[in-house]
């Protein structure tokens, strides 16, 4: 919990630095000077002394993609093991700021300093806007000191990174800490594999939801085109359509080809238990990996690292259900 004093704010785009043009509001590079001059006239607020970084070009992160987090990613670990920043603050688009939470906190497991994201549901500088309260909260909260790790600032709250889920698309508390049940085993021991400064690749990956009438076929094309894993959103505590033996049949040709088979619930405070229903049952002897309780957005982030590692496909599924990060476990 040691206070920072030697920050780096990396801005990536996102509604927090948007302005209008001619088709609506986009991303928009120079918002350190605004920052700059929102900090002199506000002189009081408490923050580390901090460098500024824009990643080019800013993005609205309805765009945001793999090669966008590995992007973010590598411009961490050169700030923090090369240039000796103590803390990182990343300016990010609200649309996607969960999955990419999510995702730097696998890919940055054991980094001994904070990492915050935080954005805005307005763009800085618009009546009421919530841009500068959540700019200068992270500020505050790291020049008091965070915890090492990657979290989540928003409206007035230190979330954790693995957890969160964005639940409203106009509110300032559009993002809340998903208390589904955290039921797992933690790893003590992190892979060399996976620690923050081992490389990753980008990984072809899939969601299907379950719903009433989906075919073998269409869960066929979901599997095709080299998807490396798929996550599978089952009904309540892991159930699906176990009657169907044309989709056991997919997911256990998909399984036997090398492709990783994980589960989570719909339910946005549900977790995965195979062995409650038969219907469970089948889909864990057809091959897929509970995911407990976590959320779609630590899944595939989870997914993305571990794959995105070169893990065999037996050492992505142990660990997949196992926790990290707490992600599955207090």
């Amino acid at each position: 919990m040691t206070p920072s004093q030697n920050l780096l704010v990396l801005y990536t785009g996102g509604t927090i630095g948007m302005e209008m043009s001619e088709s609506g509001l986009a991303p928009a590079s120079g918002f350190e000077a605004r920052l700059k001059a929102e900090q002199a006239l506000h002189p009081e607020r408490p923050a580390p002394a901090w460098r500024f970084r824009e990643l080019s070009p800013p993005i609205d992160s309805a765009n945001m993609r793999q090669a966008n987090w590995l992007a973010m990613r590598n411009a961490i670990v050169q700030a923090v093991d090369e240039e000796g920043f103590d803390a990182v603050l990343l300016l990010h688009g609200t649309d996607t700021l969960a999955y990419s939470a999510a995702a730097l906190s696998f890919l940055l497991l054991g980094i001994q300093v904070p990492i915050v994201l935080t954005g805005s549901m307005l763009p800085a500088g618009a009546a009421g806007s919530d841009a500068w309260p959540n700019l200068f909260g992270a500020l505050a909260a790291l020049d008091q000191g965070c915890l090492p790790g990657v979290h989540l600032y928003f409206d007035g709250h230190l979330l954790h990174s693995a957890r969160a889920s964005k639940m409203k698309s106009e509110a300032f508390d559009a993002f809340v800490t998903m208390a589904r049940p955290r039921h797992g085993v933690h790893e003590e021991t992190l892979p060399t594999a996976l620690h923050y400064r081992q490389p990753r690749r980008e990984v072809t990956l899939a969601v299907q939801p379950l719903f009433p009438g989906l075919t073998a076929t269409q869960l066929q094309a979901a599997l095709a085109n080299g998807v490396e894993a798929l996550l599978l959103e089952c009904y309540g505590s892991g159930t699906g359509p176990s009657d169907d033996p044309a989709i056991l049949a997919a997911l256990r040709e998909a399984r036997e080809r090398g492709v990783v088979l994980a589960a989570i619930s719909q339910c946005p405070l549900g977790h995965v238990d195979f062995e409650v229903y038969a219907a469970g049952s089948a889909l864990a002897e057809a091959g897929l990996v509970s995911g407990g309780g976590m959320t779609r957005e630590a899944a595939l982030g989870k997914l993305f690292s571990l794959l995105g590692a070169g893990l065999p496909r037996s050492e992505v599924e142990r660990l997949f259900a196992h926790d990290l990060c707490g992600e599955m476990a207090d």
